[in-house]
């Protein structure tokens, strides 16, 4: 019997049952980003993904390790993944730790630390090998991603050369390790090239990016680019959608050293996003010392007011941790009192908790749970004063909108949901906008909006006509 190529195909591909993989994936969007290139590479090896445990070959729990509530967490997840599935191997932060999950799970496969790719695939192969065939073994342009087709996170380094004292990044990701430029903006232009709109840059000191390999230079697009801040930010806006959009470049984890002055322009100029997402942490220099933290926070107050006169537009987003060991009641209302002289934009904070392997652990003066709380809500009350306030000095303008989802609100009318350039989608403010009959707004799609109401985080309005 004669077969044409075409029922080839279709007997080839139904001869082959692809491998079926389980991916947890915890922790922080640097760790998301580890578990889409796991996922990529199992992709191009002809594994597919299942949603559910039951379903699936092997499972992967991509672990965070950094608080002790994390370290639960990620416990939790392997314990649900073992009964479910029974075949489980272990990765990420916690992995750096392993005789903590074999004291509780001793029969998982595999267990190995944050970005070890290789022993994953490795591990992957022994548990279930490929199945590879050419017909069906495709991965996407830009790879597999966790997050929405129009934004993704683009790791830049790996590791930390910073010692905080609640800290143990170093001890489980090491030092600062720099990814080559032009292998960034490869990435990175491959992501636009799949759809991405938005870039998030993530590393955990994106402003030191590059100090490790003395900022050398590498061609991109016939022009040598240094693997330095400024450079990264002045290759990536060059991005243009194939619509001939300028894709948006937002930066996350950025320490306030002297030289992120050089970037403000850029941001004045439309060429990034006017963000900056800087982990101040604390204010009060008794604090800050005990924490250890990189740069003066003496200055930052006067630095930050010169960005804003040179970029007005500029939106600063932070977090912040109360109840450190030795803060004092003048330690906190000296917090409360910067945060009223900068007005930073968004605001998360956390109570402090001890991370097994920290030095702050050992640190005098630890805070009752209690006070900790009561500063806690004391702070957020500050913070929400004063993004309601800003929030309101929104009201009237008109905002381009990167739409993220659309649908009907409680009363059945139809509305889409975005984000602004002031604003990293999942973790800052939503614009809600009302769609009036026979309008559209598709999601991953720019769209100019009227703000007509504020919330105390979030903003809402209608198409701009």
């Amino acid at each position: 019997m004669n077969t044409t190529a075409k029922d080839t195909v279709v007997k080839t591909s139904a001869t082959k049952q692809a491998p079926q993989i389980g991916m947890v994936s915890l922790g922080c969007p640097k760790a998301l980003v580890d578990s889409e290139r796991i996922m990529t590479h199992l992709r191009s090896e002809g594994y597919v993904f299942s949603n559910d445990y039951n379903g699936a070959d092997v499972v992967i729990v991509n672990t965070c390790g950094f608080l002790d509530s994390a370290r639960d967490e990620s416990l939790e997840a392997i314990g649900e993944a073992m009964k479910a599935n029974g075949k489980v191997i272990v990765t990420g932060c916690l992995g750096a730790e392993p005789e903590k999950i074999t004291e509780k799970y001793p029969h998982v496969l595999s267990i190995s630390g944050p970005q070890k790719y290789e022993s994953v695939i490795d591990a992957v192969h022994k548990a279930v090998p490929p199945v590879h065939d050419p017909y069906v073994d495709i991965v996407p342009q830009g790879g597999i991603k966790l997050t929405p087709r129009h934004y993704a996170y683009l790791k830049i380094s790996e590791g930390c050369n910073n010692r905080c004292t609640f800290c143990i990044i170093p001890a489980l990701r090491g030092d600062l390790v720099s990814r080559p430029i032009n292998h960034v903006m490869i990435e990175a232009e491959n992501l636009v090239k799949a759809g991405v709109k938005e870039l998030l840059v993530i590393s955990q000191d994106t402003s030191a990016y590059g100090v490790d390999v003395k900022y050398q230079a590498k061609k991109w697009r016939d022009k040598e680019y240094r693997t330095k801040f400024y450079d990264l930010c002045e290759a990536l806006s060059t991005l243009e959608t194939p619509q001939g959009e300028r894709v948006w470049s937002r930066m996350h984890y950025v320490y306030p050293y002297p030289h992120v002055d050089e970037v403000i322009p850029m941001m004045r100029d439309g060429l990034i996003l006017p963000y900056l997402d800087i982990p101040f942490q604390h204010a009060s220099p008794n604090v800050l010392r005990a924490m250890r933290r990189p740069a003066h926070i003496e200055k930052t107050a006067s630095r930050i007011q010169k960005w804003r006169d040179v970029c007005p537009d500029l939106a600063l987003r932070s977090t912040f941790i109360v109840g450190f060991p030795g803060e004092t009641d003048e330690d906190f209302q000296y917090l409360l009192d910067w945060m009223d002289e900068v007005q930073l934009d968004r605001v998360g904070c956390f109570e402090y908790e001890d991370v097994q392997g920290a030095q702050s652990n050992a640190l005098e003066g630890q805070v009752p749970a209690d006070v900790k709380s009561e500063r806690w809500h004391a702070f957020m009350a500050k913070q929400q004063e004063i993004s309601q306030k800003k929030m309101d000095a929104r009201i009237g303008q008109t905002l381009q909108i990167l739409v993220d989802e659309v649908g009907f609100d409680e009363d059945g009318n139809a509305v889409a949901i975005g984000h602004s350039q002031y604003d990293a989608p999942e973790i800052d403010g939503k614009v809600q906008i009302d769609l009036a009959q026979g309008e559209a707004a598709d999601v991953g799609s720019f769209v100019n909006v009227e703000i007509t109401e504020a919330g105390d985080y979030d903003l809402f309005g209608r198409l701009a006509k």
